[in-house]
């Protein structure tokens, strides 16, 4: 990579996003690093949003670069992501979903932490979840990475971090990656419709497995907070246990084809897993114990033997 100023890759993929592509689009043109493409990836969109992204691109033909899928296809976000990463000239990847928005100096700071770290392969960062858009009343809040700030080693983010720990996922508008390292983390295809919402998921752990990373406590992208997102969608509609059983069952296919056998990862997996694979167990050893601590506690708490703190 070339250290001083390499060309960044930036894929930004929609699908029938005319509301807000634009102001997306305008945070890329906003950055301080100059040095960048960006790849329109247009994933069968039917909106205005085709022809303003063949706009930019017509306007800009040097940086905006407009691509679809054979025949207009809807292929999904991993596949319009890959196809993006395909046509990538850079040596650095940076992702922006068609809805975030970036901070002027997104890409030169993390640029700087690849400076400073040379043998990291990706980084991570904080994001703003952006409420305020619609409503000035709504608080914004940035929520960190749920590692404290630094470089880590596989496998052990894929042991602090959703979904196997309880730690905070970083989201896709915040990273980026080293090209050459895409080659062994890229996007599952299969993970379309309601399972998309593990998509990025599927694609981490990748990265957890076989990248050094550095997790980074700043914030330059927000992300916008929408009722009708698909994470909404599927708790909304019951499936998030489909989904995530999905993603498990998953992961412990890929997790076989894996060379080093990591023996803690396979633990927590094993113990995501059980609600779905033994059900009864499960009931008996964690969740009636659990439920039965909660009843003795409000009954401790009622006859004024334990005093109640709320933790949120």
């Amino acid at each position: 990579m070339n250290t001083d100023r390499p060309l960044i890759s930036v894929v930004l993929c929609f699908y029938n996003e005319e509301k807000f592509l634009a102001e997306s689009v305008q945070s890329v043109f906003g950055q301080d690093y100059e040095n960048w493409e960006l790849l329109l990836v247009d994933d069968g969109s039917s909106d205005k949003s085709t022809m303003m992204a063949l706009s930019f691109a017509d306007e800009f033909p040097e940086k905006v670069f407009y691509l679809d899928h054979a025949g207009h296809a809807n292929r999904g976000l991993s596949a319009s992501r890959n196809l993006g990463i395909a046509n990538a000239q850079g040596s650095v990847v940076a992702f922006i979903d068609a809805d975030d928005v970036w901070l002027p100096q997104k890409l030169s700071y993390q640029l700087g932490i690849f400076r400073k770290f040379p043998n990291v392969a990706v980084i991570l960062e904080a994001s703003e979840y952006w409420r305020s858009w619609v409503n000035p009343d709504q608080h914004d809040i940035v929520i960190p990475v749920g590692a404290r700030e630094g470089v880590y080693f596989p496998p052990e983010l894929m042991l602090t971090l959703y979904p196997l720990a309880k730690g905070a996922a970083p989201c896709p508008s915040g990273i980026m990656i080293k090209k050459s390292s895409l080659k062994r983390s890229y996007f599952e295809e299969s993970f379309r419709g309601m399972y998309q919402m593990y998509e990025d998921q599927a694609f981490l752990c990748k990265v957890y497995l076989n990248e050094t990373v550095f997790v980074s406590g700043e914030s330059h992208n927000r992300y916008r907070q929408r009722p009708s997102s698909l994470v909404s969608s599927v708790h909304h509609d019951g499936n998030y246990h489909n989904v995530r059983r999905y993603y498990l069952d998953w992961f412990s296919d890929y997790l076989s084809t894996v060379p080093v056998q990591h023996k803690n990862v396979r633990r927590l997996l094993d113990k995501a897993r059980a609600p779905y694979n033994q059900p009864v167990i499960h009931r008996l050893t964690v969740a009636l114990p659990r439920f039965i601590k909660g009843l003795v506690a409000r009954v401790f708490v009622k006859l004024g033997l334990l005093t109640y703190h709320k933790t949120w």
